[in-house]
């Protein structure tokens, strides 16, 4: 599917530290955990962070996972480990990498409130791309010029986030609220136009008009951004190409034949 990094989460430790580091080593994708630390080496499990350039522009991608969503401190997938607070590294990664980058990703299973806060404290990240809580957000929120966006679980869509990037410092906007503001502008206009308005109604809305005038002119100078969904339907496994790579992948592990379960009458039937 063309990644350029993963962010390790806490169901990919399921198996234990060990087999996700043996895992890391036969793929051609790069793994992160800029604050999760191997306990044996004192050193970060994987990588930090990576830098990509794409058509000219240097992406910064670093990845925090919190203690915060195991099941408490005998959780064995933690077993191993050290998590470093995720605050204090995200503002390490950002005093690193804004120097060397024109944008930065965070990969994030901190959970959404989480999300909310990193933003709020630390300026710099522009992207958040968050995971474990499974919240379906089809409008991504700007906090502090931080996109946010999330997923619902269980993959039930896919969502593509369009960027357009022009300047490091400025904002970011959603399309879709540019559009908000253009049809309530075409619709004072028209109420401006009505006969049966009063001339304090009139002013009331030249103002408002004047107001959302502004506030486009704005939006000129900062980045934009829209956000695509794609429903995850029985109609999707069927495309040629991602079936191919489904039986590709299910010829590696075939399934095994389940022994036959004796019921109450003394026969015997399949496993359902």
């Amino acid at each position: 599917m063309g990644y350029h990094a993963i962010g390790i989460g806490d169901d990919d430790l399921s198996l234990g530290k060990k087999f996700l580091v043996e895992l890391s080593k036969t793929s051609n994708v790069t793994f992160l955990s800029s604050n999760v630390i191997d306990e044996d080496s004192g050193k970060p499990l994987f990588q930090r962070h990576v830098i990509k350039e794409v058509n000219g522009l240097k992406i910064g991608i670093f990845s925090l996972l919190s203690p915060d969503v195991f099941l408490g401190l005998s959780d064995p997938r933690k077993k191993g480990l050290i998590f470093r607070d995720p605050v204090e590294t995200a503002q390490e990664m950002v005093r690193e990498l804004e120097p060397q980058t024109d944008l930065i990703i965070l990969l994030s299973h901190l959970g959404y409130p989480k999300d909310v806060e990193l933003a709020q404290k630390i300026s710099g990240i522009h992207l958040i791309i968050g995971g474990h809580t499974g919240v379906d957000l089809t409008n991504p929120p700007v906090i502090r010029n931080t996109i946010i966006v999330q997923n619902s679980s269980k993959g039930m869509y896919a969502r593509k986030l369009n960027l357009t990037f022009s300047n490091k410092e400025a904002t970011f906007y959603n399309v879709k609220t540019k559009h908000t503001y253009e049809r309530n502008l075409a619709k004072l206009r028209q109420q401006l136009n009505s006969l049966h308005a009063s001339e304090a109604e009139k002013n009331q809305w030249r103002r408002a008009i004047e107001n959302i005038e502004r506030t486009l002119q704005q939006f000129e100078q900062r980045n934009s951004f829209t956000m695509t969904s794609f429903p995850l339907g029985e109609t999707v496994k069927d495309h040629p190409e991602i079936k191919k790579m489904v039986d590709d992948y299910k010829s590696k592990f075939p399934e095994k034949s389940e022994p036959p379960v004796h019921d109450s009458r003394g026969t015997y039937r399949p496993k359902p």
